[in-house]
């Protein structure tokens, strides 16, 4: 439903400023509580914030207004990626529990940053100014270059960092550039007005618009890991704190990907022909590049930074059809991916410790027999992450290569078959080192968390039933995404 509302209506923000309330808070007992009480408290505050965030976003659904002079949307498509962004907070903040007294990482710090990220993703994906996307994005991308340095012992920590702030620093020089272009043909930085500005007779196509667009390309494919734009995502994702790198590999690029279709479905889809087009080849060059260098990592932390440059190739094949009803298989994909995802790095934590990650592929060797309920969950994450049936991660890939075929892009509905099929070999390699190899050198005893199995029992139980009762909440995405139609 439509609602008339004054321009300043603080009551639609309300997740947005319980998640502000909350960061500050734990910022505040970072620098004045005791520090061996500051991780548990900070830990606590940001829990509780984000369940009361995802509680009042609930309220928000079939709620369509413009508020702050059409700054800041709230409808079900944002709603949707607020959830989803809350639904990681979640996961994250509480695998972090243990993990960050573990790696003696700064707990109250953490978790603010860990907020402030949360709180750029969810300013992303409400936004429909190019200023206010922006400023999401810049909110949540400062949080998390300070989020990867935050092992101050690593120093593949601090290169991971360095390395993120200054291609990110980069790839948002693009972002801006492509902005001002855009803005320089059409005389708009509102995308609804970019878009009846596009529409009427007095707009002409020129290639300084061409070029802003390809630009915006640029920046959000930096966002979302896809190539060739992904050369930061191997070294980040293996140098970050692993809670930080599940936070990355999901929350980060489904706010990518929100940020990424409201501009080009609002803005751009009357230039469908011409970005679907640089949009086919990135697909087909992310899935092939990202499963193929995956093939040879004998790290798996490594292994699935590439798995997550392939999975982000696979969105973009619903992305390159231009049809928002198809691209429902999108929001439902990045449901899905969050929980393989997080699921997964959730067992590469449980089988580090302090002084060493043990993520080589010979630390799973003979994990089923020492500890077959973890070894029995990371197959479950990793045959959803290559798409065996009847885990959601097949049902994920299933509506995206069906609306491709539906859509007549048959050889891309190709090319992302044949990378399913290369992605199960490196995925199996795993599960076979579980299951069929004797463990070697010293074996050390995991580190288990009740907050560990939660995480891991919640993921499992999200793959099952969404790859079982998929309608329902692929419903929701198509509801979500009909506010483009």
């Amino acid at each position: 439903m439509v609602v008339r509302i004054p321009e300043l209506a603080f009551g639609f923000i309300i997740p947005e400023i319980i998640i502000t309330v909350s960061a500050i808070v734990a910022l505040l007992l970072a620098a004045f509580g005791k520090r061996a009480a500051t991780g548990t408290l900070a830990g606590a505050v940001a829990l509780i914030g984000t369940g009361l965030a995802m509680i009042f976003t609930f309220f928000l659904w079939d709620i369509q207004v413009n508020i702050f002079n059409n700054l800041y949307t709230i409808d079900n498509f944002g709603t949707f990626f607020k959830g989803l962004a809350l639904i990681v907070s979640l996961l994250v903040t509480l695998l972090s529990l243990r993990y960050v007294e573990r790696e003696d990482i700064v707990r109250g710090e953490y978790y603010s940053l860990l907020l402030f990220g949360v709180l750029g993703m969810m300013i992303m994906v409400s936004s429909t100014h190019f200023i206010t996307i922006f400023i999401g994005l810049e909110v949540m991308s400062i949080a998390v270059y300070v989020l990867c340095g935050l092992l101050s012992d690593n120093a593949r920590s601090a290169e991971a960092s360095l390395k993120y702030f200054l291609l990110g620093a980069f790839a948002t020089a693009f972002l801006l550039y492509g902005m001002a272009l855009v803005y320089a043909t059409t005389g708009a930085l509102d995308i609804r007005d970019i878009a009846g500005h596009v529409a009427s007779r007095k707009f002409y196509l020129t290639p300084m618009f061409m070029i802003g667009m390809a630009l915006l390309i640029v920046g959000f494919g930096f966002k979302t890991a896809s190539v060739p734009f992904h050369m930061w995502t191997p070294d980040v994702y293996q140098g970050a704190p692993t809670s930080i790198t599940a936070y990355m590999a999901t929350g980060i690029k489904a706010a990518a990907f929100g940020a990424f279709l409201r501009v080009f479905y609002t803005a751009f889809l009357p230039f469908q022909a011409e970005w679907s087009s640089i949009l086919w080849l990135i697909a087909v060059a992310t899935m092939t590049l990202g499963n193929i260098t995956a093939l040879v990592q004998d790290d798996v932390k490594r292994m699935l930074a590439y798995s997550s440059i392939a999975h982000a190739g696979y969105i973009l094949i619903a992305f390159v059809i231009g049809d928002p009803f198809a691209s429902s298989s999108i929001l439902y994909y990045c449901l899905v991916y969050t929980f393989m995802n997080v699921g997964a790095f959730t067992v590469v934590i449980i089988l580090g410790q302090k002084d060493q990650e043990n993520t080589g592929i010979e630390s799973y060797a003979g994990l089923a027999g020492r500890h077959p309920l973890v070894a029995l969950a990371m197959t479950i994450f990793l045959l959803s992450l290559a798409g065996m049936p009847p885990l959601a991660g097949f049902m994920g890939k299933f509506y995206v290569l069906s609306a491709a075929v539906k859509a007549k892009y048959y050889w891309l509905a190709v090319f992302g078959v044949l990378n399913s099929v290369v992605a199960a070999y490196y995925y199996l390699r795993v599960v076979m080192a579980m299951y069929f190899r004797e463990p070697s050198g010293d074996l050390r005893r995991p580190d288990f968390s009740p907050a560990y199995s939660i995480v891991i029992a919640v993921s499992v139980w999200a793959l099952f039933h969404m790859g079982l009762f998929p309608r329902d909440f692929l419903l929701i995405a198509r509801k979500s995404i009909s506010v483009f139609m």
